[in-house]
């Protein structure tokens, strides 16, 4: 069994890593294209050929998340097939090599593949995702979310506050700050308007802060207060990571980053469904590597006859209707207000079903 195990694996393994290679070329290939309409561009024309590589070289690791599943699927449905074409997969079942015993085999192996898809997605790409935009926005400004910037909101004691940021700098600074502070019921109280802060102990030190406060002792009369501090200090628990995640996609955040932002907007109540989404996505979507080698079994069980070309098409096109239908939940899930956990792990319900059910019909019914 272990001379089994070890043919199986060292096939898959290297079909695998080679069909990951092929995908991250191509995206590597289109990032880097785009990327050169960006060259000259920044104070001084700094931003360089080689500060391009750095950045589309940056950008792997995420395109690696997203292509294991869709690699695993296409490379291991290619040593199937093949396998069943040179009627080894025949002698391999003559010798032992029962269904169940091949599906434990390529559950190990998919194990494998989901425990590094994890690893990738919730460590080197969201560390690799943040550098490059910090290393674009080192060239070209800064990195900003539209013309309208981000918003949190944070509830305190006796009053609460709707923050906008306009851009984060790559040295981890804020720019175009305001802040808004309301009252129980709602009235604002205050404006703050600032052009740039720094993340301090318990808080932010806004510089050039703008302060304009509203008092209306009685109905007939209103008093207004302006006053200016080229250090002001704002108690809040807003961190650095949330102000991250609203400026960065979510879907490039690590799982315990989402979890937390998920939790401030809990209690100040926002509505977290997007973000929870993406936070069951990633507990999810690297499973759906267990869910492609259960999908490529039943191609061992067919009769081959020539070329395996339409098998691997098949393949791809199936990797590729399940990122799609992963995407398509999402969305839907997002307008409909679907429970976040169904709505991640709808597309890999429905994948493993079919797989099963093909497994099933191509092996016992067959």
């Amino acid at each position: 069994m272990k001379t089994i195990r070890r043919l199986i694996y060292g096939e898959v393994l290297a079909a695998v890593s080679f069909v990951t290679l092929g995908f991250l070329s191509l995206f590597f290939f289109f990032d880097f294209v785009d990327e050169l309409q960006n060259l000259g561009k920044g104070e001084g024309a700094t931003y360089q050929l080689t500060h391009a590589l750095v950045y589309v070289l940056l950008l792997v690791p995420s395109h690696l998340y997203e292509l294991l599943p869709i690699a695993v699927l296409i490379g291991s449905i290619f040593v199937m097939a093949r396998l069943a074409q040179s009627s080894e997969y025949t002698i391999l079942r003559t010798s032992g090599l029962g269904p169940w015993r091949t599906l434990r085999v390529l559950l190990l192996l998919g194990a494998v593949f989901t425990m590094l898809t994890f690893a990738v997605g919730d460590y080197v790409a969201p560390l690799a995702d943040r550098s490059a935009q910090l290393l674009k926005s080192r060239f070209l400004d800064r990195i900003t979310v539209g013309q309208t910037g981000a918003w949190l909101k944070e509830k305190q004691a006796d009053r609460s506050f709707a923050v906008n940021v306009g851009a984060l700098t790559p040295d981890g600074q804020l720019r175009n700050l305001r802040i808004f502070e309301f009252d129980r019921q709602g009235k604002l109280q205050a404006t703050i308007e600032s052009a740039a802060a720094e993340f301090v102990p318990g808080g932010w030190l806004l510089a050039d802060a703008r302060r304009t406060a509203f008092d209306q002792p009685n109905p007939d009369s209103a008093i207004v207060q302006r006053s200016q501090s080229d250090g002001l200090r704002w108690p809040t628990a807003i961190t650095a990571e949330m102000v991250s995640v609203a400026i960065l996609k979510p879907e490039r955040m690590s799982t315990l980053d989402l979890f937390h932002y998920i939790q401030h907007l809990n209690s100040n109540g926002q509505t977290s469904q997007r973000y929870a989404i993406e936070f069951w996505k990633k507990v999810f979507y690297p499973l759906s590597c267990l869910v492609m080698v259960v999908l490529a079994m039943p191609f061992a069980y067919l009769h081959v006859r020539g070329s395996i070309t339409g098998y691997v098409f098949g393949g791809v096109m199936t990797g590729i209707s399940f990122f799609l239908l992963n995407n398509l939940f999402s969305y839907i899930g997002n307008l409909q207000n679907w429970m976040p956990w169904l709505t991640a792990a709808s597309a890999g319900l429905i994948y493993t079903a079919v797989s099963l059910a093909a497994f099933g019909w191509l092996v016992f019914r067959r």
